[in-house]
């Protein structure tokens, strides 16, 4: 039986997740506008070619509410994380993450987000995670036959300290401003969107 989507997002607030695939950047857009508050975009200075302009989720999550910062290397990218998950000025902190984090640092950053009351997004290579990481999920964009422009996603949850996993097509509702689940016979689970809407990373 397919567990309620409900169950698992919005993400447990207080802990630090992961996410991963082709959808991974619009996944983290829609974390951060599933908060109340300000989210910080942290991001290494070689992954800036990879260009995330504010104006590519406006969709989805208000440019102003996001700051943006880039760091030197990921040992930087850690620091400013940690700081602004304690700090607990923000709602949400996303971490663009190239290379796999070992227990210790991964530890920090949960002790980080739990003092602070922050959600906390990895986004990391295929591939990787942290053991300390509350849940991790991978994420693809869904063709959508109907809509040139579609935010159709495929989400997985594949680690979940919790226990629960599941599969679910999601869409982002703009009357909403939420989330939504797709019925099954509802989505095209073809090939990977090039029709899709939002940043990517």
């Amino acid at each position: 039986m397919q567990p309620d989507f409900a169950s698992v997002f919005p993400l447990r607030v207080g802990r630090v997740h992961e996410c991963c695939g082709l959808g991974s950047a619009a996944f983290a857009a829609m974390v951060a506008a599933s908060g109340q508050g300000g989210a910080l975009w942290i991001r290494p200075e070689q992954r800036q070619k990879e260009a995330l302009y504010p104006v590519g989720i406006t969709s989805v999550f208000e440019p102003s509410r996001m700051l943006m910062a880039q760091t030197k290397t990921e040992v930087d990218s850690l620091a400013v994380a940690e700081e602004a998950l304690r700090d607990g000025a923000l709602s949400c902190v996303l971490i663009d993450i190239t290379r796999p984090l070992d227990l210790r640092e991964g530890r920090r950053l949960q002790l980080a987000a739990r003092a602070g009351g922050t959600t906390g997004l990895c986004l990391i290579p295929e591939g990787m995670g942290s053991n300390a990481a509350e849940t991790r999920w991978r994420v693809r964009p869904l063709f959508d036959p109907e809509s040139e422009v579609s935010t159709l996603m495929r989400w997985e949850i594949i680690k979940n300290k919790a226990g629960i996993l599941g599969v679910w097509n999601v869409r982002w509702s703009d009357e909403a401003r939420r989330v939504q689940v797709v019925p099954p016979e509802d989505a095209r689970s073809g090939s990977q969107g090039q029709h899709t809407q939002g940043p990517r990373g």
